[in-house]
């Protein structure tokens, strides 16, 4: 069984930064596409930024040149760093990552993770 676990949430001000991190664990598996995704209050869950396994990366335009997505294979780890924030990026933050486990390709998602940008 694979899990995605997720830390550094919390409450910034505008302008301010966070790094949250998603660590996958389990037994005898290969992370494929690793991304962050996010949903504000009463909209739908958006992709903010994937990370492949063979090195591209995407962006959505509202986060473009503000957010660094990051990952560490060895350790199965992504991570977001979050620069210059601003209210409208305040939203429960999702990790999600497909996953070869035992030759099938599955997707995984963490629990979520808050963050508050104060204007």
């Amino acid at each position: 069984q694979v899990q995605l676990v997720e830390s550094g949430g919390g409450l910034v001000q505008a302008g301010g930064s966070l790094r949250l991190s998603c660590a996958a664990s389990g037994s005898s598996f290969t992370a494929n596409t690793m991304a962050w995704y996010r949903q504000g209050s009463g909209v739908q869950r958006e992709s903010v930024a994937t990370f492949t396994r063979g090195g591209s990366i995407n962006y959505a335009d509202s986060v473009r040149g503000r957010f660094t997505i990051s990952r560490d294979n060895a350790k199965n780890t992504v991570y977001l760093q979050m620069d210059s924030l601003k209210p409208e990026d305040t939203a429960v933050y999702y990790c999600n990552a497909d996953i070869w486990v035992g030759g099938r390709l599955n997707n995984y998602w963490g629990q979520g993770t808050q963050v508050t940008v104060s204007s």
